[in-house]
C-alpha cells in the first residue's frame, strides 16, 4: 500500500473512534523528504521529527515556501539545541524540566515566536524514559504557565512496552483534567485507537503511515 492508502485507512479508523478533531502528527523522522512529499502534496500539514539537526536540514528550505507545514518535536531535546528547535518547530511534545522550560521561554523572546507545548510525563515511572514525575505534574504545569507564560496545550506520555496501555492513558487523562488542560498527546501506530478512546486529540503515527524506517 502507498503512503496515501495508509493515510486514508488511518483517517477512517480515527473517524470511527471519534467525531472530534484529531490532529494526526505524521512522524517523519529518518524518512527523506521524497518519501514524505506525496503526503504533503495530498494536503497533510503536521509532521513529527525527533532530532533538531535532521529537522533543520530536511525542512528549513521547504518551510520557507510552505508556511502551512507545522513541525512537531517528538523526541528529547538537548539544552544546547533549544534555540535551533524554536526556529524550526511549532510544537514541542517533550517538555519535562525547568531548565529546558526557562531556555524555551528565553528563545521564544529572542526569535519573537510562540510555540505550543506538551509536557511529557513518565507515566510508567520507568528509569530509562524521560518525563516528569507524576507527583510533580500539576506544579510544573503552573510554573510553565504562570511564571514563564508558555502555551501549555496538555500532557504527553509513552506507555511502557508490552503492557496494556489502558491504565496509563486513563491516568494521563486524569492528570490532564486536574491541571485543567484541554489536549492530550498520546497514541502511536500500535495503540492510537485506544488512545483516542481516552481522549487523545494529538496522535503520533510513523510506521503505520510511512512503513519501515529508512
Amino acid at each position: 500500500m502507498s503512503v496515501i492508502d495508509n493515510y486514508k485507512l488511518i483517517i477512517e479508523k480515527i473517524n470511527q473512534q471519534s467525531n472530534k478533531k484529531i490532529t494526526l502528527v505524521a512522524v517523519s523522522k529518518t524518512f527523506p523528504l521524497s518519501h514524505i512529499k506525496p503526503l504533503i502534496d495530498y494536503g497533510h500539514q503536521h509532521y513529527g521529527e525527533n532530532k533538531v539537526q535532521e529537522a533543520l536540514s530536511k525542512w528549513s528550505d521547504y518551510i520557507l515556501s510552505n508556511s502551512n507545514i507545522k513541525l512537531h518535536m517528538v523526541g528529547n531535546i538537548q539544552s544546547n539545541k533549544i534555540e535551533s528547535a524554536v526556529r524550526i518547530f511549532s510544537y514541542i511534545h517533550s517538555l519535562d524540566n525547568e531548565k529546558s522550560a526557562y531556555k524555551f521561554a528565553s528563545a521564544q523572546k529572542k526569535f519573537n515566536k510562540e510555540l505550543n507545548y506538551f509536557i511529557q510525563v513518565n507515566i510508567g515511572n520507568e528509569t530509562q524514559k524521560s518525563g516528569i514525575e507524576i507527583s510533580l505534574v500539576n506544579k510544573f504545569v503552573k510554573f510553565c504557565q504562570q511564571e514563564l507564560k508558555l502555551n501549555i496545550l496538555g500532557l504527553m506520555c509513552i506507555p511502557p512496552l508490552n503492557l496494556s496501555a489502558d491504565q496509563y492513558f486513563k491516568k494521563l487523562k486524569e492528570l490532564n483534567e486536574i491541571s485543567n488542560l484541554k489536549n492530550l498527546s498520546m497514541g502511536m501506530s500500535s495503540d492510537y485507537e485506544l488512545a483516542i478512546k481516552y481522549g487523545a486529540n494529538y496522535i503520533r503515527i510513523g510506521s503505520s503511515l510511512f512503513g519501515k524506517r529508512f
